[in-house]
Order: C-alpha cells, then structure tokens, then sequence
C-alpha cells in the first residue's frame, strides 16, 4: 500500500498498537486454552488483513463491521482497521437481528466480517444487507469468504499508520431513546487518550496479566490496548462464569480484570471465590453499572484492596469519574456511593437547565468536556448539537459534588435503564411491545434489584377484550430488541398513571418501587 506522506501525522491508537508490537515481539500477546499468540504474530495477523482490505478496495473513511465472540483475531481485525484509517463497528452478539441490520445500513458498512459461532445470523443478515459488499467469515460460513484462509498467500509487511488525531477509527453504537441506535464517532484521539488514561491511573500491577471475561468488542475491549502498551498478556474467556473466572486466574496467573457489578457479585456468591490468591491479584475494575455499597464492602472483605470503579459512557469512553484502590481502602461506606472525582484531562461541571453551575451540595447534570469526548453522532446533527449543547457532553445523570470531593449520582434525566452493566431504553422495548395486537400501551421501567442493579419491568395496559400473555410479551421483544431488553417482569395494568399533560406518568410508577428520598440509580 502506498502511504501518502501527509497521512502520517501521528496520535493515533494504532501508533500504541505498532510500538507495543516492536517492542515486546516475544512475549505472549494474547493466551488462552485455545491459543498463544506473540506480539510479533499478532503483528504479522494485523499486517496481513490490512493488506487484505487494501485489496478489497477499502478506502480510508470505509467502515468493517464485525460479529463474533472472545477471541484473539476480532482485536487483530479491529487493529488493522485503525492501521488503515477505517471504522469499526463490533455488533453486540446479544443484540437483536433488526438492530444488526439497521446499524450495518446507518454506518454504511462495505466489509463484514462474522464467525463461525454466529454463521445462522451472520447468513440472515446477509440476506438483507444488500450494501454490504464483502461478507468474510472466521472459519467455514457457507457463501462467506473465510478470513483467515484469505490471507494466507500474503507476506507480513511493516506496520504503519494512517490518519491522524481526529480521524473517526470507531463507531460505537447505543440505544436511543428515539428507538434507534445511535452511531457514537470516535477518534483516535479520545482511544488513544482512554488508553494512556487507564494506564496513568488505574493502578496498574507492574507485570499486566489481563482476564477479560466481558465482550472484548465492547467494554472488554477498553484495556486491551494500554495491557499491549505495557508488555502484557490478555487472557480472553468466552462469557463470565464464577468457575471459568477462578480457573483462569489461578491457570494463567491473571492479576487483572474488568467486571460488570452482576458479574462481580456472581464471583463473591461463588463458594470458590476464596480459592483465588487475592494477595497476587492487583487490580480488579467495576464498571458499566452503579454496585451497592454492601457488596462492595464484601468485596474489600473477600479481595483485599484490589477494587476500583470508573464511570463513563460511550460518548465519552469510561472515562469520567474514578474511585481508586486507595479511595476504596479509606471511605465510609456511605461515600462508596460515589461515582468518584474527575480523570486527568477531564474537565467535569454540574449544571442546571440553563446551563450556569450549580453550587457544591445542588444537583445537577453531569457534563464532561475533554480529548476523550465523541466527535458526534453519526448523521445525526439534531441529536449531537443536544448532546454537546454549550461546548459540554450532556451525560444525562443528575448528581451533586459533595464536601469531600466526590460526585454522587442521585437520577438520570434520560430515560434510561442500566441492567447487568447494558444500557436498556424503555422507548425501543415499549415500541415492541405496543407492536403486538393485544397491547393497547405499555410503560417501561427499571426497579432496583440485588443481583442486576436494576431489573427491567413493563407495564402493559392491554386492549379491550384482549388477554396477551406476559410470555409471549418477553418473547416479542427478545425477538425485537435481543434478551438483554427482554422484560423481567410484566405486569398488566387497567389503565397507566398520566400527567396532567396526557403523558404516561413513569414517576409515579417508579415511586412505587423506589424508596422516597434515596437516589433514584442502583
């Protein structure tokens, strides 16, 4: 490939990703009971899929979108893509069929690729995806070309770079509460600044032995990068499981991990729990959802002083407020409710509807500027221009900065459930269910819950006359939106609370099920 000398600016995540590879190319990249794989083999896998792209007439700009589980090759697939200067797009493997389709069609996806573990969707998607040009498979799909064959005729080049700091590299997708998944642009910049971020304050043990039990194309994947750039292993599992876990941190001496707060209280209810070496284990991240304070308390009893917790949001990727190791080792229980204080870089303000700052101990919205903030969404300038209205990235959760310092998240203003560490929107389940014939209007709400933080539960208010079953509700929106939409509950209802205004009165139906005055997030 020839490489325009103005392409190579620098401050780009693939420029972490090269220097790591020459820097450590015997060491063991990644490893697992599936594979060992060096930094210079993992070099030599990303040069040739780039170069693969480059003979599929991939241009910089050109999105590949990917669909498959833990496994080393999707981050070689992923590199290469930065390598180039094109967009990612790592399809959640619970999401529905409808949502892959829509986001390959918005983000305008020419190369898919799909392993053999997702062939039936990966085939179906295909049938209706007449834009996408190129359909490559990890092992045999049938009508797909199978990636890792393809490459085998190429002969490994040097690693370089394209684009620059603002170049898009990835586009990570959330829900909406319009009912459409929204298209998140990321630089390199802002992957490049979380990844020199985490490394700069996430406590780090001096020899990086990374478990990612979690999808690696989704929050997983955060720490991949700054473990290459310290020299160190990641060991990838194929889903979290309290047994898989302990296993694997006692058969790969594993001193790091990233878990959802479900899966960490999973790992304490586990009777092995207490067959890891805790005092080998450095680090142990919790993220994506808000955790008690009792089971962190659990944690700290059972682990040590290993914990630490980062909020964040895919606009502005993990990023946002930390509690470190030191912070969970000296707060009261009371202050574990925190989110934390600001990351370096990070400037973080709370502010009321008309944009002034509210003073300490007043609530208000938490709004983020800063390198690690999106560019946008994709062709969506109506909802960008809201989302960073005034220079600032709206979060949409309501907190006040208390006297010591940290940010308490008390609500969130956007109508927004987060279950099991996933983002859930009530508009694209209640969409789902009001689609089914016996559903006359349905509310959709998140009520706390020990084990998922918060349990997704629906109101349904059926037609006259019509009795739809509370089974065939969940299946619907299984279908619809993937099982992590799914309601957990359902309850019928003669007819739902209004507003004065005529709208579906949600506060009144969440009140019912969250304690008065206590802070409307578990």
């Amino acid at each position: 490939m020839h490489i325009p000398p103005e392409a190579l600016r620098g401050g780009t995540v693939a420029d972490l990703i090269v220097t790591a590879i020459a820097k450590y190319p015997e060491r063991a990249a990644f490893a697992n009971d599936e594979a060992r794989v060096s930094y210079a083999a993992l070099g030599q896998a990303i040069s040739c899929i780039a170069q693969h792209f480059d003979r599929l007439g991939l241009r910089a700009g050109d999105t590949v979108a990917q669909l498959a589980v833990n496994r080393w090759e999707v981050f070689a697939v992923v590199a290469a893509v930065y390598l180039r200067g094109l967009r990612s797009v790592t399809l959640h493997a619970l999401g529905s069929e409808a949502d892959h389709a829509y986001i390959l069609a918005h983000s305008g996806a020419r190369t898919v690729v799909v392993d053999s573990h997702h062939q039936a969707r990966g085939q179906a998607l295909r049938a209706q995806c007449g834009q996408v040009q190129t359909w490559l498979s990890m092992g045999p799909i049938d009508g797909f070309v199978d990636l890792l064959q393809a490459v085998q005729d190429l002969a490994p080049q040097p690693l370089v770079s394209c684009g620059d700091a603002e170049t898009i590299v990835r586009l990570a997708y959330t829900g909406g509460t319009t009912g459409r998944p929204k298209g998140v642009m990321l630089s390199n910049r802002a992957l490049a600044t979380n990844a020199l971020l985490d490394l700069a304050v996430k406590d780090w043990p001096q020899e990086v032995r990374y478990l990612c039990p979690a999808p690696i194309s989704h929050g997983g994947g955060s720490l991949v990068v700054p473990t290459l750039v310290r020299g160190g292993c990641v060991t990838l599992l194929r889903g979290f499981a309290p047994d898989g876990f302990v296993d694997a941190v006692a058969r790969y001496r594993c001193n790091l991990s990233w878990l959802v707060p479900t899966m960490l209280y999973a790992l304490l209810d586990s009777p092995r729990v207490r067959e890891v070496d805790w005092a080998a284990f450095h680090t142990l991240i919790y993220s994506a959802a808000p955790a008690t304070p009792a089971r962190i308390r659990q944690a700290l009893d059972i682990c040590g002083p290993v914990l630490v917790q980062s909020y964040g949001q895919t606009e502005s990727p993990n990023d946002i407020l930390l509690l470190d190791r030191h912070d969970h080792a000296r707060l009261t229980d009371a202050q574990l409710t925190a989110a934390g204080r600001p990351y370096p870089l990070m400037q973080v303000a709370l502010l009321d509807a008309q944009g002034a700052t509210v003073p300490d101990g007043a609530r208000g919205e938490i709004c983020v500027r800063g390198p690690l903030v999106m560019a946008g969404y994709l062709d969506n300038p109506a909802e960008t221009a809201a989302a960073l209205a005034g220079g600032w990235l709206h979060t949409g959760d309501v907190a006040y900065k208390g006297a010591d310092g940290l940010y308490y998240i008390v609500d969130r203003m956007k109508d927004v459930i987060i279950s099991g560490g996933f983002n859930v929107y009530p508009k694209e389940i209640e969409d789902a269910l009001c689609a089914q014939p016996g559903v006359a209007a349905a509310a959709v709400i998140g009520i706390p819950d020990e084990k998922w933080g918060e349990l997704v539960m629906a109101y349904v208010q059926a037609k006259p006359g019509m009795e739809p079953s509370a089974e065939a509700l969940v299946a619907a929106v299984r279908e619809a939106k993937g099982a992590v939409a799914a309601p957990k509950r359902v309850d019928f209802i003669d007819a739902l609370p209004q507003t004065a205004l005529g709208k579906i009165d949600k506060k009144a139906l969440r009140a019912q099920h969250w304690t008065a005055g206590a802070r409307a997030v578990n």
